[in-house]
């Protein structure tokens, strides 16, 4: 039986896989199909020998549509549909939750991202990688519990470490003037890609209680993750209780699909049997009975618990006064505000973090060296000699994986510190390089500039079969467009069409081909490209359509009427264009998005006949809710289980 902290972890991990599946598996046609925005045909030829494309040029179980009588596109489906039913199953059924299920996962989602293009470049989709692998090693192999259940958490609490701590860093190495300002959520609630209403409100907060928000974050993305490896279990349920309070606050104000409640995921190994023991309503497992004897008795564990209370407060008032310290933080009596500022200088931080990232480094070789150790002693422990012998071989193959995981990670862990990154060994480098296509670790840093700062970029697309007027506005399904609709709540869905014109908005249609590859569908009036937008104000395509770049404000609560946002127009995004533009045939030829007579591979039959049925099943069903009625019914199923049990 697995641990429960490990068992609730698996079960978390294939929630957030269906999730994700689900939520790609809705915009295939549109993003990736033969006459969508970005066709996987482009980057895919599937002539030739698959096993040798998977292993020579992108491992991705894609290559073999072909040979089952599927086009691309139609192959994408399939593993969404496949990584679906998989994450499903796992979720529900204790027996599948083995590392064979989770590498089946786990190479189901590295398949659609080798392939997914602009769309699938985000960084919670490389966590989800990063996560989906090491849930390997937290599950058991085909059944019963494995030696080393450790491990493979610790991994997971490395990977947290990692990813809150370059998060924080990054804002700062950046040398955003928001961020060193305190003034970034002056920004953030408006400027980010899909707001939710709560936003708004909290956009029109104190300016002291968002300054003071960003010195929080600066805590708990810096500071808080050293206690994840200290051995202090009070310590490490604050840790855990600021980082779910962290991502819960996020989730209320932003639509980040399904990345907060990955980190959330990934906070759960600072949690031990204990403190879930509620959840599960198991007894958790007693330690062995080597300790002292002395701290067995009822004077040790008097001794042990002030020991433990002494060192909790001490730490929290430590984190405390530092933080009043280098964020000058004053409390004004009169007016019941904070006053705060950030009290040292770029050069002093750039000094500091040469120093800490090598302890950083340090303290994880040393709670590693820990954690080896007490899996070592847990062998010795087995009972008889072939149960010691099967046990230990267990975990030397499991802590060589380990170890290896944990050097991999060390180059992009010191992209922080260019001068640390040097220095690591030769081999390091080279074991990060020959498994980088994997996708098996990377860097991370969210939010490491701050945009918006002179007002929300935004690009409106305008149609019209008339030069001089009758300029009507398309819409998007989440994006900001139209200034009286309330933002949405669309998570944990990403729809990635949005996001991406979020992202150009911040840039030009030059280094965003698939733009101009939406206004050609739309000028042809693509129907699964249209499947991914809000209200198209033409019967029939326009003649012509043009981009316009606006700045979006959030309204304040002094404006009143039913309006959410105001907009200024800023300047021409891209001139009007028709289906026959030269320019455009040209801009779009340049990029392999013209021509789109790709072969044909489909062959009909009954898995073929099967995707099809199910595509115009599920289409009228916006992802949200399909995401949602999957969940609900799995969570009724759990219900109904436990209750019968």
């Amino acid at each position: 039986m697995q641990s429960s902290v490990a068992g609730i972890f698996l079960q978390s991990i294939s929630a957030i896989f269906l999730i994700a599946f689900l939520s790609l598996y809705c915009q295939v046609p549109g993003l990736y199909g033969r006459n969508g925005l970005l066709p996987v045909h482009r980057v895919l030829p599937l002539a030739g020998d698959p096993s040798e494309k998977f292993m020579s040029k992108s491992p991705t179980l894609l290559w073999w549509a072909a040979s089952l009588g599927l086009d691309p596109e139609v192959g994408m489906e399939l593993l969404c549909i496949v990584g679906t039913t998989l994450s499903m199953l796992t979720l529900v059924w204790d027996r599948l939750r083995s590392s064979v299920s989770y590498f089946l996962i786990w190479l189901l989602y590295l398949s659609v991202y080798q392939v997914g293009q602009t769309f699938l470049w985000f960084q919670w989709d490389i966590l989800l990688l990063e996560t989906g692998f090491l849930a390997i090693f937290v599950a058991p192999l085909l059944g019963g519990k494995p030696a080393s259940y450790n491990l493979g958490l610790w991994l997971v609490k490395w990977l947290l470490f990692r990813l809150m701590f370059a998060s924080g860093i990054v804002k700062l190495t950046s040398q955003c003037p928001t961020w060193w300002g305190l003034t970034a959520l002056d920004y953030h609630f408006e400027s980010q890609c899909i707001p939710t209403p709560l936003a708004w409100y909290f956009h029109q907060s104190p300016e002291w209680f968002r300054r003071l928000s960003v010195v929080a974050t600066y805590v708990i993305e810096i500071v808080v993750p050293g206690l994840f490896f200290v051995p202090v279990r009070s310590l490490r349920l604050l840790a855990f209780w600021l980082q779910i309070i962290f991502q819960v606050s996020i989730i209320l104000t932003g639509n980040y699909n399904f990345f907060n409640l990955l980190t959330c995921v990934l906070c759960l190994p600072l949690l031990d049997d204990q403190d879930i023991s509620w959840i599960t309503s198991r007894t958790p497992p007693k330690c062995p009975g080597f300790a002292p004897s002395f701290f067995q008795s009822k004077t040790g564990a008097m001794l042990h618990k002030a020991v433990r209370r002494i060192a909790f407060f001490s730490v929290v008032v430590i984190m405390l006064y530092w933080t009043v310290v280098y964020f000058d933080v004053q409390f004004n009596t009169d007016t019941a505000f904070v006053k705060t500022n950030v009290a040292f200088s770029e050069a002093e931080f750039a000094t500091a973090l040469r120093y800490i990232m090598p302890l950083t480094i340090w303290m994880a070789v040393i709670s590693l060296g820990v954690t080896l150790l007490w899996g070592l002693v847990h062998c010795v422990l087995q009972g008889s000699v072939l149960s010691v012998l099967f046990s230990f071989f267990n975990f030397a193959v499991m802590a060589s994986a380990t170890v290896y995981m944990f050097a991999i990670s060390l180059v992009p862990h010191t992209a922080l510190d260019d001068g640390l990154q040097s220095r690591l060994w030769p081999i390091v480098h080279q074991w990060h390089s020959s498994s980088s296509k994997y996708h098996l670790t990377s860097s991370y840093g969210l939010f490491r500039r701050m945009t918006g700062v002179g007002g929300r970029p935004e690009v409106i697309l305008e149609g019209s079969n008339d030069l001089a007027s009758g300029w009507k506005e398309y819409h998007f399904l989440y994006k900001p467009g139209n200034l009286t609709t309330r933002p949405p709540i669309v998570a944990p869905h990403q729809p990635r069409l949005d996001w991406q014109m979020w992202f150009a908005a911040l840039g030009s249609y030059q280094h965003n081909p698939w733009l101009i590859s939406l206004v050609d569908r739309l000028l042809v009036a693509e129907p699964t490209v249209l499947d991914l937008m809000k209200d198209v104000p033409f019967s029939q395509p326009p003649k012509y359509i043009r981009g316009k770049l606006y700045n979006y404000y959030y309204t304040t609560s002094k404006d009143g009427g039913s309006a959410w946002w105001r907009r200024e127009e800023v300047r021409e995004y891209f001139p009007a264009v028709t289906k026959d533009e030269k320019s455009v045939h040209a801009f779009l030829s340049h990029h392999n998005l013209l021509d789109r007579n790709f072969p044909h591979y489909s062959e009909r039959g009954y898995l073929l006949d099967g995707l099809v049925f199910l595509r115009q099943y599920c289409r009228p069903i916006p992802a949200p809710l399909l995401i949602a009625m999957v969940l609900l019914a799995l969570g009724a199923w759990r219900l109904t289980a436990a209750y019968l049990e």
